[in-house]
């Protein structure tokens, strides 16, 4: 209520200023001082005589005045044929050197995002999948996989390097492809980490010597043959050699599908509890 109230009393008291304001200024509008109407009537009239002689006098100082300042009149010539102007007289533009600036940076920019993309999607021939990998000594990997009884990883190739038993060959000869069987002869065969199931990385279990799937319990012999799961086949695998004392994996092709289910040249069992 107090708020109200003082809100009303402030706008009666702008109303009021506003008021005398415009009365003030009505009452000064128009009006002429003492001193300027004691100056108007005791100014004394020209006779109309001598106004025409003021008038006569005017206008002849005016007509001197405008024939002393004749203006100057345009030299006559030759009209100039219009010639095109030399950028490289002018220079380049600030506009013209922004837009070429940036031209030039987005030329570069796609150039190198092109060559990246090539380099990305162009397979290698070595050092890496898509390419011939090297894995190392073969008497290291040997000597890694006797130690620590697990399979050699190699992680550029996503594989893991098995040792092929002597013995299995007979039955391996009847069961896989001359590339894969070429290598196994050498005494390696090299495995693809992924499982056939769905793609997961297929992990090495220790207690059990086998390859077991944590994502759908698909399991496979040391040799990745298929035991047990859901995969409808065994680990798929890529063809390797022994070239000057060192294993090389072969990822260039396509990767060779595993054995089918019931393939079991090594007539490896499980030799400890499962890891899944």
């Amino acid at each position: 209520m107090g708020t109200a109230i003082a809100v009303i009393a402030i706008l009666l008291a702008a109303a009021v200023m506003v008021l005398v304001t415009a009365n003030r200024r009505r009452a000064t509008t128009g009006a002429l001082s003492r001193e300027t109407v004691a100056r108007d009537a005791s100014t004394d009239i020209v006779p109309a005589e001598r106004a025409d002689d003021l008038e006569a006098e005017g206008r002849a100082r005016a007509d001197e005045t405008r024939a002393a300042h004749t203006p100057a009149t345009r030299r006559g010539g030759d009209v100039v044929e219009w010639e095109p102007v030399d950028e490289e007289e002018i220079g380049v533009s600030r506009r013209q050197f922004l837009n070429r600036g940036v031209l030039t940076a987005v030329g570069f920019s796609t150039a190198a995002f092109g060559a990246g993309v090539l380099a990305f999607l162009w397979p290698t021939s070595s050092g890496g999948l898509g390419g011939k990998v090297t894995a190392g000594s073969a008497d290291d990997i040997l000597a890694s996989i006797a130690e620590r009884k697990e399979p050699f990883y190699v992680p550029i190739a996503k594989t893991y390097i098995v040792r092929y038993p002597e013995e299995a060959l007979p039955a391996a000869k009847k069961a896989y492809p001359p590339n894969i069987y070429a290598g196994m002869e050498q005494g390696f065969t090299a495995l693809s980490q992924r499982c056939v199931h769905l793609g997961c990385r297929v992990p090495w279990c220790h207690t059990s010597q086998w390859f077991e799937c944590p994502c759908h319990g698909s399991k496979y012999n040391r040799v990745g043959e298929k035991k047990d799961g859901p995969a409808p086949r065994g680990l798929d695998r890529w063809p390797v050699s022994v070239e000057g004392g060192d294993v090389v994996i072969d990822t260039a092709g396509t990767v060779v599908q595993g054995p089918p289910i019931g393939t079991n040249t090594t007539k490896q069992q499980q030799e400890g509890p499962s890891c899944i």
